[in-house]
């Protein structure tokens, strides 16, 4: 997975790609959502002397235990034996929406917070780069030119690379005292060798193809080899969607399976618009012959 931008100068939002040119069998997470920059006012309000990877602290829960460790120390947290350092609730009243969502990276269910935190995790699980999700991972303490502040990052994403430490927040509820927890996470994350970034949405159609695509994640019998039959049309030529199923024997069945096979990069659709009969479909590179390439 590409690296995020995390220093001062530069927590911004990737550069905008023109629509044509991202397809889904090679976008990354950070591709799918926009993310907020972090002004420099914002890191200013941080206190580090020479000394804060010891004066700052993160707490991490294991079991009932709640054991700290300093933000120099934290290479020695066993992350995979954690558990959210914060318990998810649910309650008549409550602004937020809650729940579970079932992630095939991982083969389990993951609690999120909000909406917004749901499609974060579809979104991470549609990456193909994700190994683990870790909601609410730790607590953190740290010092500002106000005093002791304390925050909770939403999620730390053990990917294919580098871990990912993220803050999920609608970019017009971002107030400033927000952006300082966001530049200190940042600190924390550069210091554990992390990338973070706060997200604040998502590309236009993303959402929609990444929920599409999502019907078909999970395994699929195949006793006609319909998948074979799309892989094996698609490597012709990039063509529509519509037009792929129907060069298979059962072409309503194979819909579903043209579905699984984009949820799974091995066909990408060009990210252009909602999933459609007219949509754009290709077999992925990495699938395609080695002669292919020469």
């Amino acid at each position: 997975m590409a690296s995020l931008t995390l220093l001062r100068d530069a927590v911004s939002p990737p550069a905008s790609r023109p629509a044509a040119s991202l397809w889904s069998d090679r976008s990354e997470l950070t591709d799918l959502a926009h993310t907020h920059p972090i002004s420099a006012q914002a890191f200013a309000q941080l206190v580090k002397p020479p000394e804060w990877g010891s004066k700052w602290t993160t707490g991490w829960r294991f079991g009932r235990r709640l054991v700290g460790f300093c933000v120099k120390d934290m290479h020695r947290v066993d992350i995979l034996s954690s558990v959210p350092v914060r318990r998810f609730t649910w309650r008549t009243g409550q602004w937020h929406r809650p729940g579970l969502e079932y992630l095939v990276s991982t083969g389990r269910h993951h609690g999120f917070e909000s909406f917004e935190e749901e499609l974060l995790l579809l979104s991470a699980d549609f990456s193909g780069c994700l190994l683990e999700a870790l909601a609410q991972p730790f607590r953190m303490h740290f010092d500002t030119v106000q005093g002791r502040v304390e925050h909770t990052p939403d999620f730390l994403l053990l990917m294919r690379g580098v871990p990912l430490l993220i803050d999920v927040r609608p970019a017009h509820r971002i107030a400033f005292e927000d952006e300082i927890k966001f530049a200190a996470s940042a600190e924390v994350a550069l210091a554990a060798g992390w990338n973070y970034a706060v997200v604040t949405g998502w590309r236009e159609h993303a959402v929609s193809l990444v929920d599409s695509f999502s019907a078909g994640r999970r395994t699929l019998s195949d006793p006609l080899e319909l998948q074979s039959q799309l892989l094996s049309a698609a490597a012709q030529r990039a063509q529509p969607f519509g037009e792929l199923v129907e060069r298979c024997a059962l072409p309503a069945v194979g819909r579903a399976h043209a579905v699984h096979l984009l949820w799974h990069r091995r066909l990408g659709l060009e990210m252009t618009g909602p999933l459609r009969d007219a949509s754009i479909v290709r077999l992925a590179p990495a699938r395609r012959p080695v002669a292919a390439s020469w």
